[in-house]
């Protein structure tokens, strides 16, 4: 894996190029959420009607796997990418998936990281991750953390850096002894805390990784201390190395991770609103819009319902990839603050004259 930046805005805000074997991505980018490493709403056949190269990426837990296919099965096969015949595409592993492998910090301890996954309560040690990770061979993976919300004690955070940052040894450790391959991404954690976030940054800045994940976003933070916590992290990180976060879904979301130097984020957003029969609509530079599917409502049709949903996926899939481009060109032209401000001064109003006119 390489990358470069290629273009900054006024402040933090940058435009990059990430190249993963042969093919190369332009960021700041989306990773489309999977369930086993498909998009939930649409058949593999499929996949090419999305945007390419910019959909190429894709993100899953290997969490995901616990009630299925066995980590033998799996390198016997020869990874994810035979397994499911995507070859060109690019998996990005990291054990949460803001969706259905969420963290359990109360019983997560120091032997390994609990998680509500699709098959119960499972505490998952750093060996048992590392031997998923061989086994499915991504491109892309995060290591081991120990997540925690904005609300916990100054003690349990500082915990749950310990924890990392020494799962974080355990995991490239293992690594080096396995055939698992893949670019690194150490992950970042420290809650509410602007001086834990710091410690946890310096710690694995001094790290042999690829990249860097950064955590415990989309937990209970106030969009106002989210931009302290986020600068708290990049200030310290290398700036040729990617960064990737998750829980951050919303447009406005999104801008705040872009002006912080985030590079990578996760799609939760366009799962929810396909999953409530939401189309998204993005005029360019203006504003952003739900619009309700009424045929999704009123079939009656199971099949129906399913090829909706996977039309109303692609359809928002292909708004917010276009979101992104948005992005990337108003960096590039160092605007990006511009935008931004733009953006959401337009949604804001869009909001409250939707609400003016429910209310009339």
């Amino acid at each position: 894996m390489k990358f470069a930046v290629k273009a900054w805005s006024n402040g933090r805000a940058r435009a990059g190029l990430l190249q993963v074997g042969s093919c190369e991505l332009e960021t700041p980018a989306l990773l489309l959420t999977t369930r086993k490493g498909l998009p939930v709403f649409i058949s593999p056949d499929l996949l090419p009607s999305l945007p390419s190269p910019d959909s190429r990426l894709l993100q899953f837990s290997p969490l995901h796997f616990l009630d299925s296919i066995s980590p033998k099965t799996m390198s016997e096969v020869g990874g994810l990418h035979q397994m499911l015949g995507l070859k060109e595409h690019i998996f990005v592993a990291i054990p949460r998936d803001s969706i259905l492998s969420l963290p359990d910090y109360g019983s997560t301890n120091k032997i390994g990281a609990s998680f509500e996954t699709p098959c119960g309560r499972r505490l998952i040690k750093p060996a048992e991750y590392m031997q998923m990770i061989s086994s499915m061979k991504p491109n892309m993976w995060a290591t081991l953390a120990d997540e925690v919300p904005a609300w916990v004690s100054e003690k349990r955070n500082r915990a749950s850096v310990d924890r990392t940052v020494r799962w974080l040894n355990d995991c490239i450790t293992s690594n080096l002894a396995t055939t698992s391959g893949g670019a690194v991404f150490g992950s970042i954690v420290g809650g509410s805390s602007v001086e834990e976030r710091q410690r946890c940054a310096q710690e694995v800045a001094q790290q042999n990784v690829s990249g860097y994940y950064i955590g415990s976003f989309g937990l209970g933070e106030s969009m106002e201390e989210r931009p302290a916590l986020l600068s708290a992290v990049t200030d310290i990180l290398p700036d040729e190395k990617p960064r990737q976060i998750s829980g951050l879904g919303l447009p406005e979301e999104v801008l705040q991770g872009v002006a912080a130097g985030i590079d990578l984020f996760d799609s939760a957003y366009i799962y929810h609103l396909t999953l409530g029969g939401f189309a998204l609509i993005f005029h360019p530079e203006k504003t952003s819009r739900h619009g309700y599917d009424d045929q999704l409502r009123d079939t009656s049709s199971d099949d129906t319902k399913i090829n909706l949903k996977a039309t109303i996926y692609r359809h928002n899939t292909h708004h917010y990839l276009g979101f992104f481009r948005l992005i990337r060109e108003a960096i590039k032209e160092g605007r990006f603050e511009q935008f931004r401000e733009k953006f959401i001064r337009s949604r804001r109003d869009h909001i409250f004259d939707a609400a003016a006119a429910v209310s009339a």
